[in-house]
């Protein structure tokens, strides 16, 4: 729908200013004609899907894996805190600033900020060992795991009242940050649909390819340990893209993306202890709708 309704507006503006500028100068080179120079950056909101994920987590009195490990994404929809600059980290957001090098090809930088929420009612297989003091209130959890389903939302916190709290929480939501490099190269196809004045209204095919660190901050409660929330330098991701930029009035656009990665994330900050720590890879699609402009400086 949002495609739909990009294309109906941009198609609008098109439609109302191409007579007078053709009637302007009928042959001028068109800002459009070449990108070499140009700067651009964006702002969007995306959606994710994750493959399933073994997470191994240690400690001094534990060390084991969960198998499978299912998540998702935690989509904030159509809200005002994507522009609002006091709560722009809330929703699944993305900025990119780039430079053209010439007219096919830009590098950029910028920031995925996605979000990552282990489900916490499912099943899952865990392999390992529990040995806290019996002092820890963790201690319940004691023992020798051998592939043992564990259902993660079984015994949910319930502090005020005395029950017992999960076997373990685990999200990236403030968030699964990819702050990375890209290499894109750019495509103009709008003659494949008569589009002759670009200057008013263009399509670009762009697709490239990037790689970065991964920053989260992990929201994490392990075996009764105090919740920890904290950024965390915790590893690498590469990824691959193609989109559709749908260009109006020479200096504004709109772009829409299909992003795919893979992260490795071996160093996860899980308590407030250096010691324990949690590691895991997945793979991860994004869908990416920015808005944004580019400009000659």
């Amino acid at each position: 729908m949002l495609f739909k309704s990009a294309c109906t507006f941009l198609f609008f503006i098109g439609l109302t200013v191409s007579t007078l500028q053709a009637q302007e100068n009928p042959n001028p080179e068109k800002y459009t004609a070449h990108n070499k120079g140009k700067f651009y950056f964006y702002w969007g909101g995306n959606r994710e899907n994750y493959t399933k994920s073994d997470i191994h987590f240690k400690g001094d009195n534990y060390d084991f894996t969960v198998y499978d490990a299912i998540a998702d994404d935690k989509p904030k929809g159509w809200h005002v805190d994507y522009i609002n600059p006091g709560r722009m980290t809330i929703p699944q957001t993305n900025f990119r600033m780039g430079y053209f090098i010439n007219d096919h090809y830009n590098i950029s930088v910028g920031l995925d900020h996605m979000k990552y929420v282990m489900r916490q009612d499912q099943w899952a297989n865990v392999s390992g060992y529990v040995n806290l003091p019996s002092s820890d209130t963790g201690s319940m959890y004691n023992g020798t795991y051998n592939n043992t389903p564990v259902n993660f939302y079984q015994n949910y916190i319930d502090y005020d009242h005395g029950t017992p709290f999960p076997f373990l929480t685990f999200e990236h939501t403030d968030g699964l940050n990819y702050v990375n490099t890209e290499f894109c190269r750019v495509d103009d196809i709008s003659k494949i649909f008569g589009i002759t004045n670009t200057d008013v209204f263009q399509i670009n095919l762009t697709e490239g390819v990037g790689g970065g660190f991964l920053y989260p901050k992990t929201n994490a409660q392990i075996l009764g340990y105090k919740r920890h929330d904290d950024f965390h330098v915790s590893g690498y991701g590469v990824s691959a893209k193609a989109g559709l930029n749908l260009t109006v009035l020479k200096y504004f656009f709109v772009q829409l993306e299909l992003k795919g990665g893979y992260i490795n994330m071996p160093d996860i900050r899980t308590t407030a202890v250096t010691n324990d720590t949690a590691s895991q890879h997945f793979m991860f699609l994004q869908r990416i709708v920015s808005f944004g402009g580019i400009f000659k400086i």
